[in-house]
């Protein structure tokens, strides 16, 4: 099964942006079809294969992080070919 990912990470810390720019490197590395835009990244690919790689990513930046927030949307297919229609 195909699914698509659209993570927010938000480390509450004044000095955020080098562990969401580590992140964003980590999931580039891992083969799966990854898009960025200014509020969010997506991971797109093979269900087991997505989850795998964000247990050991997301685990690998929560343990640098004293407190921070993790927000995921799922969607049960791969959308990284969607363009709208209107």
């Amino acid at each position: 099964m195909k699914i698509s990912v659209d993570l927010t990470l938000s480390p509450l810390k004044d000095d955020f942006e080098p562990l969401i720019k580590q992140l964003i490197k980590q999931l580039r590395d891992s083969g799966l079809t990854i898009l960025e835009n200014p509020l969010s990244t997506q991971v797109y690919g093979d269900y087991d294969v997505v989850w795998s790689v964000l247990t050991k990513e997301v685990k690998s930046i929560f343990e640098l992080m004293e407190h921070g927030v993790l927000f995921m949307k799922i969607v049960t297919t791969d959308r990284h070919t969607y363009e709208p229609s209107f």
